[in-house]
């Protein structure tokens, strides 16, 4: 061995053992031999029974290990990822405490592509030892290349916990930054171009690259909403108000400050608003008036300027028969909006109704009130004025029925009961 005659060495120890195979020493001594000429194979089972007859050796079961980590080193070099995972599996199993040889086993499942396996592994460090930004960095990046962006984030906000300065840590939040930039641009270029389902798609990658950008959610939800997928749209749109008022994401981390948060804010009240409204179209157009009713006051809640909303929440009301509530969202529209016709026209069809129900109920003052109103807010309509003209026939009152009928007949020469009158 001093001479540097490994082989001849190897001979000896082998006739040495044969004489005496307790020796513990000589298979130590010849397991270096054979690492000396880089035959592994060897040293490992010369270094094995030299364990096997000293199992509390632990100089011995060391020095195993470190051969170990040796020949993985050898074939990961060569690019025999496999086997070199193989070694520096064993070397971490006889020495769980050196978290080196378990590095280079991580290197191996990455090099073969095994990221999930990877993943598992650096989870295991997390939970079984401290935990350290650098970790948590390392679990971001195999998140990222299994395309969990979500949980990429969630590791690098430990990440920052742990070093708000880590400079790995913002590295690699930049760039998911810049990937959800471009896919927000492309998801713009898209819905002008009226593609709404690629647009989507687009937003939906851009959200999971940076799930706390409130103006991505505010996008996203508007584009749910165009595609009456309402429910999806609201919860978009509540999560963008509640990032754009916490101010939360990762801006302290990147040292940017928060960028037209009251404008965004209004934004998504607005477009929270109008989807409310759709949705409670939606609803309405399939028979359910009560959904839609219970939609709309939502809305009302923090838009009670908008006269549309009153207004249609008013037919949902009417379709309900809850005449008196119909009525009170008419006039509350008509104080917003004084000259819409639309409105008066819905003004003039529930007073008619009331009139009717009155006149049914035998409330004749009751109705001719009704019926003035009705007449008032609308008086284009030929039924109308009939229905006044029946009641102040009914009550002697000849010269209004008259005059009504005259006026029923000059909007529809056709109305056969105001020429009967006549």
């Amino acid at each position: 061995m001093s001479k540097s005659e490994f082989e001849k060495a190897v001979i000896c120890f082998t006739k040495a053992i044969t004489l005496q195979p307790n020796q513990i020493q000589l298979h130590v001594d010849m397991g270096e031999a054979y690492l000396q000429v880089c035959d592994f194979n060897s040293a490992i089972h010369s270094y094995w029974q030299a364990c096997h007859l000293d199992p509390e050796n632990k100089s011995v079961l060391y020095r195993l290990a470190f051969i170990y980590y040796l020949q993985g080193q050898c074939l990961f070099d060569r690019g025999m990822f496999v086997d070199a995972l193989g070694s520096f599996t064993k070397a971490a199993e006889l020495r769980p405490d050196v978290r080196p040889f378990q590095y280079r086993s991580l290197a191996c499942l990455t090099a073969l592509g095994r990221y999930s396996d990877s993943l598992k592994l650096v989870t295991k460090w997390l939970e079984a030892d401290e935990q350290t930004a650098d970790l948590f960095v390392l679990k971001a990046r195999l998140h990222k290349q299994l395309n969990q962006v979500s949980l990429c984030h969630h590791s690098l906000k430990s990440a920052f916990q742990l070093s708000p300065a880590c400079p790995e840590a913002r590295g690699l939040l930049l760039q998911l930054r810049e990937a959800g930039r471009v896919l927000r641009q492309q998801a713009g270029t898209k819905a002008l171009e009226g593609n709404l389902h690629d647009a989507l798609l687009r937003m939906n990658s851009a959200v999971q690259a940076c799930p706390e950008e409130a103006p991505y959610y505010l996008f996203r939800g508007t584009l749910q909403r165009r595609l009456k997928d309402f429910s999806a749209a609201i919860k978009d749109l509540v999560v963008a108000m509640e990032l754009s008022e916490s101010g939360g994401g990762h801006a302290d981390a990147l040292g940017e400050g928060e960028e037209g948060t009251a404008a965004l804010q209004e934004e998504g009240h607005t477009q929270l608003v109008l989807t409310y409204n759709d949705f409670a179209v939606h609803c309405f157009s399939r028979g359910l008036y009560k959904e839609a009713a219970m939609l709309l006051s939502r809305a009302i809640e923090d838009h009670r300027n908008e006269s549309a909303l009153f207004i249609n929440r008013g037919d949902c009301f009417f379709k309900q028969e809850d005449l008196n509530f119909a009525l009170a969202d008419y006039q509350q529209a008509e104080e917003l909006d004084p000259h819409n016709k639309a409105i008066c026209a819905r003004l003039a069809v529930v007073h008619n109704t009331l009139g009717l129900q009155n006149q049914k109920d035998r409330k004749y003052h009751e109705a001719a009130k009704q019926f003035s109103l009705t007449v008032k807010y609308n008086p284009a309509v030929s039924q109308y004025y009939e229905n006044r003209c029946k009641l102040y026939y009914r009550e002697h009152k000849l010269d209004m029925a008259k005059e009504d009928a005259i006026n029923a007949i000059l909007r529809d020469p056709t109305n056969q009961q105001a020429s009967f009158i006549m």
